[in-house]
This record gives structure tokens, sequence and C-alpha cells, in this order.
């Protein structure tokens, strides 16, 4: 197990004076207990100066007036950065939330890397509209940038979620105040610092630290900020909507997910083993997009369980810096508590099986380990199929057939993914069709397409990532109208 000793904590990348240590998060290595770094919250005239220095320069304009093809140099050098710096990002990113250090530098890095890259080549296709159907005028309609946008990313991907909205917001020339959650600051703080060594002008990035109910919470209320982007869950993204809504702020939602992932009696049974391992306990199986209720078609039902828990049953639990380990600590106490919690319920009540875990590891008590779980529920309408659980915990449910699966699917609060197994093409489309979910992945486990839309039904947000969702969320349209020909207008009191 890594012995952890104090890390020096970056400077906030924003000017002036460090903040406040009025208050401050401690913050614990989760496989060893121990205490690592001392996180000052941003308080009272410190998180006041940040917000009137964005907007400075946001009104200054000396990064929303550059050319599209300079703000995107800018971006490809972040994205040059970010893979150069690449060991030491993922070594704070797995210091701070536990995610297996093979899995940080394998996609977490990466991806962050290409987010920037990605929204350089988007600046390249940027184009207006005209219009000029009436012969008599020409309508030009062009986006500008909406202003001073606060970005609040949650503890389980900051890196990879944060810099999505990042990349967004400032390729289209926007100020932003990046919140990070008080339990994984540190690898978002080294980002910013890194995209101002790339040349974005002092102003453009802060970064504000502290918990959403005080310093997320002042922010979105601030009459200086103008869009808000979030990720995190979904009772907070109610409390952050109410907020945006005293200002009429444009919000983005990513919220919560209870994932559906189907598997039919068609399907290639071993690949659907190996990617709904991936989809629950990739990440520790602390992520929105999770395919967590699993529903098997009863009569590849005993074939895929007995599979899939003695695969559980063989994850690689421990160090997170071990490079042969695939499931982690819970990212800290709070998290782990609760999942011990669902899992006691689990154990106690006679609508489930468990299966396997449902426990704290054995002899693993020097952080905190949670043990891959996997529990037979009898119906969708119990707690464990219905709340976001956040951890590597699977619940599995017999379903007679895909209508049985679907109705189950959508019996649900949450609607921000879906998966189906399937070498039947008209299940599958019949799926597609049918499932209440924001992105519905068909054999195979999470994927993205940067250029497509990503977000959820219901109660897993407003708004989408991707190219249209994020320009519609980071500029506002304008429509400017010329006269083609001088114009002989009436001459009111003339």
């Amino acid at each position: 197990m890594r012995d952890t000793v104090a890390t020096p904590l970056p400077k906030p990348a924003r000017p002036g004076a460090a903040p406040s240590a009025a208050s401050a998060q401690t913050l614990v290595f989760a496989g060893s207990k121990q205490a690592f770094a001392h996180v000052p919250h941003t308080t009272g005239d410190d998180l006041e100066a940040i917000v009137q220095s964005a907007r400075a320069q946001f009104e200054k304009g000396d990064w929303r007036n550059r050319t599209a093809s300079q703000r995107a140099d800018t971006l490809r050098r972040i994205s040059t950065l970010i893979l150069e710096h690449a060991d030491e990002l993922a070594d704070l990113h797995t210091l701070e939330t536990s995610i297996p250090i093979g899995q940080a530098k394998g996609m977490h890095i990466p991806r962050a890397a290409e987010n920037f890259t990605f929204f350089a080549d988007v600046l390249a296709g940027l184009a207006g509209e005209t219009y000029d159907q009436s012969g008599r005028y020409l309508a030009i309609v062009t986006r500008e940038p909406v202003g001073v946008a606060v970005l609040i990313a949650p503890w389980n991907a900051p890196l990879v979620l944060s810099s999505m909205k990042m990349a967004a917001a400032i390729a289209l020339g926007n100020s932003i105040i990046v919140k990070p959650s008080e339990y994984a600051p540190l690898a978002v703080l080294r980002l910013c610092e890194l995209v101002r060594e790339a040349g974005v002008p002092e102003g453009v990035v802060q970064v504000a630290l502290g918990p959403g109910h005080t310093v997320g919470k002042t922010l979105v209320r601030h009459p200086e900020t103008d869009v808000v982007g979030f990720i995190g869950g979904t009772e907070t993204g109610k409390k952050i909507m109410a907020d945006a809504a005293s200002g009429l702020k444009k919000v983005g939602l990513e919220l919560g997910g209870k994932s559906a992932n189907i598997i039919l009696e068609s399907a290639d049974i071993d690949r659907a083993i190996d990617g709904s391992l991936l989809a629950i306990f990739a990440g520790n199986g602390e992520q929105c997009l999770a395919g967590s209720r699993i529903m098997v078609e009863r009569g590849v039902a005993d074939t895929f369980i007995e599979k899939f828990v003695a695969r559980t049953r063989k994850l690689r639990v421990g160090d997170p810096f071990a490079l042969e380990t695939e499931i982690g600590p819970m990212a800290f106490e709070a998290h782990f508590q609760r999942l011990l919690a669902f899992a006691a319920t689990a154990k106690n009540e006679d609508r489930y099986d468990v299966l396997t875990g449902a426990e704290a590891v054995p002899g693993m008590d020097r952080g905190y380990y949670f043990a891959p779980t996997v529990v037979l529920a009898k119906d969708n309408g119990n707690d464990l199929c219905q709340e976001e659980l956040f951890g590597p915990f699977a619940t599995v449910q017999i379903v007679r057939d895909l209508d049985d699966a679907l109705e189950r699917a959508n019996d649900s609060d949450f609607g921000l993914a879906g998966y189906i197994w399937s070498d039947d093409l008209p299940s599958v489309m019949r799926a597609r069709q049918a499932l209440k979910a924001g992105t519905v992945w068909v054999n195979t486990p999470m994927t993205r397409d940067l250029r497509a839309p990503f977000g959820g039904y219901k109660q897993s947000g407003i708004g989408r990532d991707g190219i249209p969702g994020s320009i519609d969320l980071f500029t506002e349209e304008k429509s400017t109208l010329i006269p083609n020909m001088p114009l002989t207008l009436p001459k009111l009191g003339a």
C-alpha cells in the first residue's frame, strides 16, 4: 500500500492573494485514511475578487476578441501540456479520487487532453447564418460569448468532466470560474495552472475552492455571473437551478443516473458479461452512467449470473496506485458508510439475495474498501433499484422478455443512459426507440462521440454536452437586420 505524505498545494489559478484559511478541507487518501493536504476555502473578499476579475477580463476582451484560430491554437497548447504533465496529473487524480492509476493514465488524462483539441476543431467549423427571404432585408445571425461562466465539477471524474465544460466555455470566448469538488480539487487546480501557462490571459480562468452550499451557491447567485454548468447529484442540481433562477441565468445540468443494462437471449453472453463488468465496476463504480440495474432475460439468466458473479469475485481490489488494481477504495468515508448502509439493507430484507459482496473488504480496514457487490432483486420498485448507489454495487433482475425489461428500465426517475445487449436487430431497434434515456449503448459499454449530445431525460438533467448543446449554453444568439436597398420610411409627425 502506498505511503501517503503531505502534498504541496498548488496555488489557486487566479491573481491576487491566496484564499483565506479561515476554513479548509482536509483531504484524506482513501487507501490509508491518512491526511495528505489541507485545502483552504475561498471566502469573503477573495471570492468577490475572483468574480470581479473574471468580469473585468471579459469586458476588457483580451480573450473573447481573439480570432477563433488564435483561441484554437491556445486550446491545442493546453492539450499538449496536459499530456506532458500526464504523470503528475494522474498522481493527483488517483490520490484524491482513488480511481486506479491505470485508469487515470489510460482514460482520464488522455480524455481531458482530447476535450481541448476537440473544441479547438469545433472553432474551425463555427459559422453564422444569413436569411434573405423577403428581398428587402438581410438578416445576419451570429453567436457571442455569454460572459462569466460558473463551472461546478464533481469528485468522481474531476479532470474529464471539468475539462469538457472548461474547453467549451473558453473556446467560445467566455471567462470562467471553476469550482471543483471540495473532495477532489488538486488535479483541477493543476489543470487550471496549465491552462494559464498555455497562454490564456490572466483572469479568464479562475478557481474557487470550498463546498457547494456556500462557495458554489454564492457564485451561482452572484449578479456578475451569467451561466452555470454543473455536473453532479440531482438534488444539488435542483438547488442550483433554483438559485440561478433568481438571476434568470442559463443552466446546463448533467445529473444522476440509474441506468438499465438489458441482456437478451439473443446476446453474445460472454461479450455482454465483459461489457457489463466494465459498465458497473470501471471507475470504482462511482459513475453516473454506470449500468447498475442489470436486467437479464430468463433463458440465459442462470448462465449470465453464474459467470458474472464469478468474475466479480475475481476483481482485483487494492491500492489504487498499483497497476494491477481494478477496484480501489471508495473516495471518502461518508460515501463508504453510505454504501455499507445499502449493503445492510440488501442483507436484511427478503426482497434481495446477496450473491457476492455487500460488505467492507475483509482484512483491508486500513482504507475505505467496499467489496464489489451483486444483489439479486425480486422487483424493480425497491430502494436498491431506484436510488443511485454510486459505487461497485449491481442489482440483477430476471425478466420475462424485452417488453418486461423495457417497462422496468423506464420505471425510474432517471434517464441518463441505457444499455442493450442483443444480436437481433429488431430487438435492438425497438429498445433504442423505447428506452427513455439520453444515450443508448448497443453491445458496448460507455463509449462517446464528442460531437454527439450527451445528457439525460427526467431527473438526469437539463441540456447536453457535445457541439450543439455546448454552443447553446455558452453563447447568445444575435440577429442583425440590414436593408438591401434604401428605405422609404413613414414620416410620423411630419
